[in-house]
């Protein structure tokens, strides 16, 4: 593979309102809609086509329920003890606070306002 395994991420949600005003507030970010054809409803986060890593969307799909489905993303931070604190504030929760992972940094696992896990990672 020449390239990084994840070019894209979606999280589905029920709530697309609830979710937006979660992760804008965890993440310290504005979210931008998508323009999307049919049913469903798409926001993106910030991307840079150039840069490293993946971007992705929350999307509200009607029958796609949102919560636990087997895919983790976790998301870079600086100091993902600041992004977990950011959680509790805008109404998700910890399920495992910032703990070390050795030589490859911190990670802290959340629930968002959806019922969805996703990951926190930073290198100090």
């Amino acid at each position: 593979m020449t390239r990084n395994p994840v070019g894209w991420f979606e999280i589905y949600v029920q709530d697309m309102e609830r979710a937006r005003r979660f992760y804008e507030a965890v993440f310290g970010t504005t979210l931008q809609r998508l323009n999307s054809p049919g049913p469903h409803e798409m926001w993106a986060f910030p991307m840079a086509p150039d840069a490293g890593g993946a971007s992705g969307a929350l999307i509200r799909m009607p029958g796609v329920a949102s919560g636990g489905g087997g895919t983790m993303v976790y998301f870079s931070c600086a100091d993902c003890a600041d992004e977990a604190n950011r959680v509790l504030q805008a109404g998700g929760r910890i399920e495992s606070p910032k703990m070390s992972i050795g030589e490859y940094g911190f990670i802290a696992h959340a629930i968002d306002t959806e019922g969805n896990m996703f990951g926190l990672h930073s290198m100090q």
